[in-house]
């Protein structure tokens, strides 16, 4: 059955990451960024990595080329797309700064990839018998529409492929009307009914299935522990708005 961890702590040119330990084994340096060691100032102290939430550009620049140097890139080589809460998939070596997609796809060492979240599902997904490795960011709405689905489809055997989640809300702490629930019911125990017509519905739950629907392996499957509730140490949207966003970043290694 799939495993849950609780992510560790490292630190990497001052800024402190949460590593993502068995992606290492499999040769993908990764990890997860947190709200700390950035030059941002309140509300997205300090370390915000988005462009569209009203931060200073110049703010946001500086954070990126902190994250890009704990991955072991230039800043030039760190690739950020626009989300646009979709289900396109997008080639790393491909994209550009204005690019949209909500997952990238990467098989060289040259670039870092990262997605940026503060309460979406951030996953990452590892072929164990190619250099080939993708970034997810799945929200409700990019569950809805398949992105999960659509970038299992770059890999040759979903079989082959172990997925690592990273921090996203919980179950508990994440209260949806019931336009967004009716797109999960029929998956046992993701929507819990909640006050009147609102539900809580447990995203990291809801890509699990869809993983096991595609034909990863229930063993092949990490969940994280730590939750974006309240925000204090990961940037939570429900928490706080506006706020920051963190990352989760990857790259080849071997």
């Amino acid at each position: 059955m799939s495993s849950e961890v609780v992510l560790g702590i490292e630190t990497r040119d001052a800024l402190t990451v949460h590593p993502i330990g068995g992606a290492r084994a499999l040769g993908v340096d990764a990890f997860v960024t947190d709200r700390f060691g950035g030059v941002s100032s309140a509300p997205y102290d300090s370390l915000n990595l988005g462009e569209h939430v009203g931060d200073r550009a110049k703010d946001v620049r500086e954070n990126r080329r902190r994250v890009a140097s704990a991955i072991g890139v230039d800043a030039s080589h760190l690739v950020i797309v626009r989300q646009v809460h979709g289900a396109d998939v997008l080639d790393a070596s491909n994209a550009s700064p204005s690019s949209e997609a909500d997952a990238l796809v990467s098989d060289g060492h040259d670039l870092g990839v990262a997605i940026l979240v503060a309460d979406c599902v951030p996953i990452l997904l590892v072929d164990s018998s190619s250099n080939r490795f993708a970034i997810v960011h799945a929200g409700w709405r990019g569950l809805h529409v398949g992105v999960i689905a659509q970038t299992l489809l770059r890999f040759r055997d979903a079989a082959q492929v172990r997925a690592f989640f990273g921090p996203s809300i919980s179950g508990e702490g994440y209260q949806v009307g019931p336009e967004v629930a009716v797109h999960f019911a029929h998956l046992s125990g993701a929507v819990t009914p909640d006050v009147d017509d609102r539900s809580r519905l447990d995203l990291s739950l809801v890509a699990t299935r869809q993983l096991l629907e595609r034909g990863v392996p229930d063993t092949s499957i990490v969940r994280c522990r730590q939750v974006t509730d309240g925000g204090e140490v990961f940037f939570s949207d429900r928490a706080q708005r506006p706020c920051g966003r963190f990352a989760f970043v990857a790259r080849r290694i071997s």
